[in-house]
């Protein structure tokens, strides 16, 4: 483990120390458990976006398979034409 020297002033330091003592932890374990939250949540951000972005990648490969003709990704179909295709 690291160890980082932080420096606050006093009344957030007395504040830190109730809160941490009301809880039974110390201000270097709340500060801890802050940074793993924090570091966790853009970990799964970035997570997410991958997942994201390949689900998008494979929906343009399907949509090149099925139609030879289309050379680029899918374009949304205009109101019109999910009418004409559900009516027709």
């Amino acid at each position: 483990m690291k160890n980082i020297t932080l420096k606050i002033d006093d009344t957030t330091h007395t504040k830190a120390r109730i809160l941490a003592a009301a809880g039974g932890t110390s201000i270097s374990a709340m500060i801890r458990t802050l940074l793993l939250k924090e570091t966790s949540e853009m970990d799964s951000e970035t997570e997410r976006i991958a997942a994201l972005e390949a689900l998008y990648r494979r929906a343009d490969e399907r949509a090149r398979v099925s139609d030879k003709t289309r050379t680029g990704p899918l374009v949304p179909m205009t109101r019109e034409e999910i009418y004409d295709e559900r009516l027709g």
